[in-house]
Parts: structure tokens; sequence; C-alpha cells
């Protein structure tokens, strides 16, 4: 498992903040998504609710009202919100929520010198982009190059930090600044079936801010991996609707990826041919209970391999790209990390990742 080449720079993944907004949204939504549903159809939901293994989802939405769905809230009107709406909403949000995590990040690394900045969002749009935003309220200098990572899903943390890699790997003196932010409760929809009612029950809002650079502390970041698996790419989906984003996450998901991981060509790219029970950090994208179980029994997991990754669902639910940004801050606080594998999925259906190491 390669963590460079001998004749390209080392590069490092120095530090994480992480920060969520202050609402917990979660027993609400179930309230209301079960109040929706014909009473033979409240005991599934309940039983998969139950089986979720989420105990909190944050959103950006005002906690005045109590709940977005309760009595003035955001989506208290018999029409929800329109799509323009939404995104007024995020152009003031996902920036002030990203600059929190960027806060968290400085509490443990001095920010001085950035270069770049690379910033990972598919739950909204803003022209001047977020990223521009960002560096503004950051003071950055105007010749920082930025780079805009957009609808990418669940696995583009890892698009962005690869990003950063290969800038480092052409740019030895460069450092990386990496967000990812999304605020997945802009985009509640009005259903009454049960199959996108359970897919709303996984997605909060988070943001997340990482530091790269030639420092040798953190984690070294390894070679990057990327496959999309044969007709699924109607599995993962955001549908664009004139009510916020559409998401549609089928329940087939599961079965896919733990048919895929049952090829070895694919396993041996992932672990860069290590056996995976040597593997002794794993980083999976917290996507869902279900999709952690299918990977921790395709590959034959201990249990506690994916602890860190069931801990920020519970925590957090599933944030798209920030969520990978959580496992792996959790992976940082580690006394040691001798091999690790980054692993996420996202529509495509696709699943990327890399290899990291130990610093020194």
């Amino acid at each position: 498992m390669t963590m460079a080449s001998p004749d390209l720079p080392a590069v490092y993944l120095n530090a994480i903040g992480t920060a969520v907004p202050g609402h917990d949204i979660h027993q609400a939504f179930i309230g209301w998504a079960r109040a929706r549903l014909p009473e033979r159809e409240q005991r599934v939901f309940d039983r998969m609710a139950g089986r979720a293994a989420i105990g909190h989802r944050w959103s950006v939405l005002p906690e005045a009202a109590g709940s977005p769905v309760g009595d003035g809230g955001f989506y208290a009107g018999a029409t929800h919100p329109g799509t323009a709406a939404r995104m007024t909403i995020y152009a003031e949000a996902a920036p002030a929520l990203a600059l929190d995590a960027v806060a968290r990040l400085r509490e443990q690394v001095a920010l001085d010198g950035v270069t770049h900045l690379v910033v990972a969002s598919c739950t909204g749009f803003v022209a001047p982009g977020i990223d521009q935003i960002i560096a503004r309220r950051l003071g950055l200098e105007p010749s920082v190059e930025r780079t805009l990572i957009g609808f990418m899903g669940c696995y583009a943390a890892v698009a962005a930090l690869r990003t950063a890699r290969h800038i480092m790997r052409s740019e030895r003196d460069a450092r990386v600044l990496v967000v990812t932010v999304e605020l997945s409760t802009l985009h509640l929809q009005a259903v009454d079936e049960i199959e996108p009612l359970l897919a709303m029950l996984q997605f909060g809002d988070g943001a997340a801010a990482a530091l790269v650079s030639s420092e040798p502390h953190g984690l070294a970041l390894g070679q990057p991996f990327a496959t999309t698996l044969a007709e699924s790419d109607r599995l993962i989906r955001w549908d664009i609707t004139d009510t916020g984003f559409a998401m549609h996450l089928s329940g087939e998901v599961p079965g896919r990826i733990a048919t895929a991981l049952a090829d070895l060509a694919l396993v041996t790219q992932i672990t860069g041919g290590q056996p995976a029970d040597e593997i002794d950090a794993w980083a999976v994208h917290a996507g869902g209970r279900s999709i952690l179980d299918a990977v921790e029994h395709a590959l034959a997991l201990d249990p506690a391999a994916l602890a860190d990754s069931r801990a920020v669902l519970v925590d957090n639910g599933n944030m798209s790209s920030a969520t990978l940004m959580f496992v792996l801050a959790r992976v940082l606080a580690r006394a040691e990390v001798r091999r690790g594998v980054a692993l996420a999925f996202g529509p495509g259906l696709a699943a990327e990742g890399f290899a990291f190491g130990p610093s020194a």
C-alpha cells in the first residue's frame, strides 16, 4: 500500500475540523413521515426507523418553530417552499457552516499560507460560488486557486482530497484547504411513499474542513481508486425539481455493494493487494446502517472495524460528502494507524476511495 512514489513528495492530511448546526430534527421528521403513511406501512416504517442506527440529524433550518415541519416551520405550509427559497438559505447557511468547520480546524493547525481551496458540495448552487464566498470571508489572498466540486454526492470528499493530493504532488510547497459542506435538510419532499421517506430519514446537515500539505503529521494520503458498478446508474440519484432536489436511494444499493465486493479484483484494487483483515483503519462513508453492514459482511471484517463510521451515523446521520470527513476525523484521533482505506459510495453507482497510512 504505497503512500508516495520515490520521485514524488509525500502528501499528508494534517487535521480535520467538523461542524453541525444546533437544531436536531431527527425525531420531528420521524413523526412527520410516519403520519403520511397508511397504518399498515407505519409499522414497517417504525421498524426500519428503529433499525436505522441514527440518533440525531442536524439542520440549518430555524429552531424558532420547534421543527421545520411544525407550525410556523419552513415546511409548515400545504405547499412546500420552491427551489429558489431553498437556495436562498443555502447561499447564507452553507458558507456559514463551512466557516464553523474551518474554525474548528484552525484550533488544531495554523492556516497561514493557504495556496489552494477545494470545496465540495452537492446540495445547493449559488454564483459567485461558495468557494468564493468562503475565500472572501476567510480573507484568503485573491491569488488562492479555487476548485469547486459539485453534485458528486457522497463520494465527493474522496474527489476533494484526491484533488488536493494531485495539487501537492505537482506543487510541493502548496497548502490546500479542503472543505465539504452539505445542507441535505433543505430538500424535504412532500411524498407519501415509504421508500423516499426512508431515504430522507438518513440525511442531515454538516461541514468539514481539512488541511492537506507536505508537513509530515496526520495521515499520509496514498493511492486513490475509483470504479462504477455496471447497470446501477438509477440506484442513487438527485432529481432537480421545482421544490428542491429529490433524493432517490434505492433499497437495492446494499445488495449491489455486497455483490460488487465479492469481486476479488475490486477488493484488491481497494486494499492495494493487502488482505482486508490486515487493514487496521477503515474509514467507510456512513451512508446508512445497511450499507455499512454490507461492507462489513462482504469483506468479512471484524465488527469493530467500522466503529468510527457507525458512531458518525448515530451522531449525525448521512451528511453526504461531509460524512467521510467526519469518519476520517475520528481516525486521525487514534494514536497509530498502519494501513488504512477510505471508501465511499454515491451516484453512479460509484465507489471511490484511497489508501492512507501513518505520517512517518
